[in-house]
């Protein structure tokens, strides 16, 4: 891990898509990403902005038999003993660790059965998430803020009062993690795990900020995708017809099923 990395950060973000092809062209006419080979193999690609790395986009959905969905993935300075942690605490190491040739990773699910990711080496230092090219923010989505909140930080080490590294503090009825002020990812309660909604079910959710949210949804529209909230806006309106109404934030799903929000925040 070098030296800009504190450990529970959150490092990146990754879609496990079933087509590497389709996925690219989806989110390029959703977010305007251009891609280019993350040298990790054909599979992998980083989507980027304005040249900025934002995102990974690996074709491992079908091989790894997971669901199609954005993952986070936070810095650990021991991914063994971070798997093992989970492991203890109730929770499933779905996928690895396993060797990349820049680090090492793992797949989990904590137990309210939300998929994260941990990684145990170099990192990009031009990449935090709230700033520059990267996610504006992160939502872990749960059924109970203080048990996830419990869990992440015996797990990831965050804790109320540091005076380095992360800060989760409660806020009502739900949970802020910040650093240098800067909120970086929120926990909210209230999720189930069993309906069939999968708004409602327990999940990290990403929020990826555009220039115009309406374009977006008319893109995601075109390409396949679905308008999930808010739901006071016609799914079959037209192009032209959405970029008259004004959005500042919008839930779309993918034509595989992957859930994430665009935000002009």
């Amino acid at each position: 891990m070098d030296s800009q990395t504190v450990a529970g950060a959150p490092c990146w973000v990754s879609l496990l898509a079933r087509e590497l092809p389709a996925a690219q062209t989806f989110y390029g006419d959703v977010l305007g990403w251009t891609y280019r080979p993350a040298g990790l193999g054909e599979d992998f690609t980083v989507a980027l902005s304005d040249g900025m790395a934002v995102a990974g986009i690996g074709a491992l959905a079908s091989s790894l038999q997971v669901a199609v969905s954005w993952t986070p993935y936070f810095a650990v300075s021991d991914v063994d003993e971070a798997a093992a942690r989970i492991r203890e605490r109730g929770a499933t190491v779905a996928v690895g660790p396993l060797a990349f040739h820049s680090g090492r990773a793992a797949l989990a699910t904590d137990p309210d059965g939300a998929a994260f990711g941990i990684w145990e080496g170099a990192v990009r230092s031009d990449w935090t998430v709230g700033r520059g090219s990267a996610p504006a923010w992160l939502e872990l989505r749960t059924r109970d803020t203080l048990d996830a909140a419990r869990f992440y930080g015996q797990v990831l080490g965050w804790a109320p009062e540091k005076e380095d590294g992360f800060t989760l503090v409660h806020e009502e009825d739900h949970a802020v993690l910040r650093q240098d002020g800067q909120i970086v990812a929120k926990i909210r309660g209230g999720a189930v795990q069993a309906t069939p909604d999968p708004l409602m079910r327990p999940r990290w959710h990403v929020y990826f900020r555009v220039p115009e949210v309406s374009g977006s949804v008319a893109a995601a529209l075109n390409g396949g995708g679905a308008l999930v909230a808010p739901g006071n806006v016609a799914p079959d309106l037209r192009e032209t017809s959405l970029r008259e109404t004004s959005l500042r934030e919008a839930t779309l799903r993918d034509p595989d099923g992957a859930l994430f929000t665009v935000t002009s925040g």
